[in-house]
């Protein structure tokens, strides 16, 4: 399974099976972090890293926000990678392990949060994912679509 059909699953399990309102998947902004995929739900970040090797997942525990959790986004944060790549003993301190099967994905180790409750403050980390945010948004304006956030017409296009 290659990197680009993990984030594809990724997505979509956060939109069908978690509840997400929406989903950004390898979005490039200046705080720095890449998420594979992130969605919100109830006002709460879930952040997907996907790993197709084992390789890429011990390469990824040297990124500044991973050697300095309250530096990354998403409130819950999950590996999702093939069975076996991952061991639910390797996860850092509150991660959450995803399995990717052919027709299902597999809650191996749910998150239990990220580590916001062990530092005096954490809006420096509520400051990055406004900012992810902000520039997605920022990207909506820029394309002259803004105005369809205003629009009910164009919301009831979308609702099924």
């Amino acid at each position: 399974m290659t990197h680009d059909e993990l984030v594809i699953r990724a997505e979509r399990w956060l939109l069908k099976s978690v509840g997400c309102s929406f989903c950004l998947t390898e979005l490039t902004t200046s705080i720095g972090e890449i998420p594979d995929a992130i969605g919100w739900k109830f006002g709460k970040s879930i952040l997907v890293e996907c790993k197709a090797s084992r390789s890429d997942f011990l390469s990824d525990k040297k990124k500044h926000f991973r050697r300095i959790p309250k530096n990354g986004i998403g409130k819950y944060r999950f590996y999702m990678c093939p069975p076996g790549i991952i061991k639910p003993e390797e996860l850092p301190d509150k991660w959450g392990l995803l399995y990717c099967h052919d027709k299902k994905i597999q809650k191996v180790v749910a998150p239990k949060g990220n580590c916001w409750h062990k530092f005096p403050s954490f809006e420096f980390h509520f400051d990055r994912e406004i900012t992810f945010l902000c520039s997605a948004l920022r990207r909506v304006h820029l394309r002259g679509d803004l105005e369809k956030i205003y629009n009910m017409d164009t919301l009831n296009e979308l609702t099924p």
